[in-house]
């Protein structure tokens, strides 16, 4: 799961064709890696501000993958990243599941109240919430929810991470410029 964003700044470009190919790289590699890190710390407060899970989570989840420049060798592409690496679906026990007497209740949204989960029960040592599928005590299944990788593809939090980039990245890109072109 990837959020690529190609983004064509005029304003960029024309810096570009001042500055020479070594410093550009330099440049570029350290603004995105800037940018991308300011992204990912703003897809987590986004993540957060609509779903109820804690920032450990959400921090686990987000994976960035680095530019990098060394010897003259640029790899100018940074991503922010979710691997799915927990499947399609998360258990509930991590939106603050909670035991009654009726079942279990949860809160995924921040908006709204708690939901009960009836003949729900917590288990494997407060790890799991399981729910019965009949009257009988077995057989027993996970309940589950979205995952970090679905709360990363909404299109409301997508839409105000990729807008930080494009308004980030060009001011990180001047200042990096700005160092580089004065160390040259």
């Amino acid at each position: 799961m990837k959020v690529n964003a190609t983004i064509n700044f005029p304003e960029v470009s024309r810096q570009l064709s001042r500055l020479g190919s070594q410093v550009y790289q330099q440049a570029a590699v350290r603004a995105m890696n800037n940018t991308v890190a300011k992204a990912k710390t703003a897809m987590s407060r986004e993540i957060r501000s609509e779903f109820n899970l804690p920032a450990s989570k959400v921090r686990d989840a987000l994976r960035i993958k680095r530019a990098s420049y060394s010897q003259g060798v640029a790899r100018i592409e940074a991503s922010l990243e979710s691997p799915a690496r927990y499947g399609r679906a998360m258990n509930v026990i991590h939106f603050a599941a909670t035991q009654t007497a009726e079942g279990v209740t949860v809160k995924i949204k921040r908006v709204g109240g708690r939901k009960l989960i009836r003949s729900a029960f917590i288990a494997n040592k407060g790890r799991t919430v399981f729910q019965r599928e009949g009257r009988a005590r077995l057989p027993i299944k996970p309940v589950q929810t979205i995952d970090v990788p679905q709360m990363f593809n909404t299109r409301r939090i997508k839409e105000v991470v990729l807008q930080m980039v494009r308004d980030e990245f060009p001011r990180q890109f001047e200042r990096e410029a700005r160092y580089y072109a004065s160390k040259a």
